[in-house]
């Protein structure tokens, strides 16, 4: 029990110095906000090229093939989400 409590305020303080670090550099939130939607876009199409090979392949159970293709979908539309809405300022 008080490995978890240990481990929650570690994660709150983490988050707390991650805030400061953002309010001095906005411009770098933004470029990490597009990255970050980068990357799981990127993710997104490689779960649901994954799923459609299953798919076609009959290789795993259709749970399975529920669950990744979910998460993919998830993943793929908040990436394109986020890279649309952040906007470029100089």
């Amino acid at each position: 029990m008080i490995f978890i409590v240990i481990n929650v305020v570690l994660f709150i303080g983490a988050l707390f110095v991650f805030n400061k670090m953002a309010k001095k550099q906005r411009s770098n939130t933004r470029n990490l906000k597009r990255t970050f939607g980068s990357i799981l876009t990127v993710l997104g199409i490689i779960g649901l090229i994954y799923t459609g090979a299953s798919v076609i392949n009959h290789s795993k159970g259709a749970t399975t093939l529920i669950v990744v293709g979910l998460i993919a979908i998830m993943f793929f539309f908040t990436g394109i989400s986020l890279v649309r809405t952040t906007n470029d300022t100089v």
